[in-house]
């Protein structure tokens, strides 16, 4: 790309950023993000009860929003965060853990 192409790029860019408003285009990267967040939180919806090596879990609440989960779970790269209660245990707590193969559905819900 010759200079004169570069410098109307980056005038262009800067115009773009300096917006008040930020412009939100719906991308198959963010499709894609979606589905891959669907997946690692897997079939956890409120009231599955699920078991895996840590103990037996009932959900009861799934946060997808990405800054609520990172506020909640005070980590920078949640995408998700889920509450459960542990039915060994009776704690309430909230996790990030992804769905894994040693992760088993005892109790599905419609």
């Amino acid at each position: 790309m010759d200079q004169h192409r570069m410098k109307a790029a980056r005038a262009a860019h800067r115009q773009a950023n300096s917006a008040t408003e930020p412009i939100t285009i719906p991308s198959e990267m963010d499709e894609g993000r979606r589905r891959v967040v669907a997946g690692q939180i897997g079939p956890r919806r409120p009231g599955v009860v699920y078991d895996n090596a840590d103990g037996i879990f009932t959900v009861l609440n799934v946060i997808t929003d990405p800054s609520e989960a990172r506020r909640i779970l005070k980590r920078r790269a949640a995408q998700f965060a889920v509450t459960v209660h542990d039915q060994i245990t009776g704690t309430v707590s909230t996790i990030g853990t992804v769905w894994t193969g040693s992760d088993r559905v005892l109790k599905a819900v419609a």
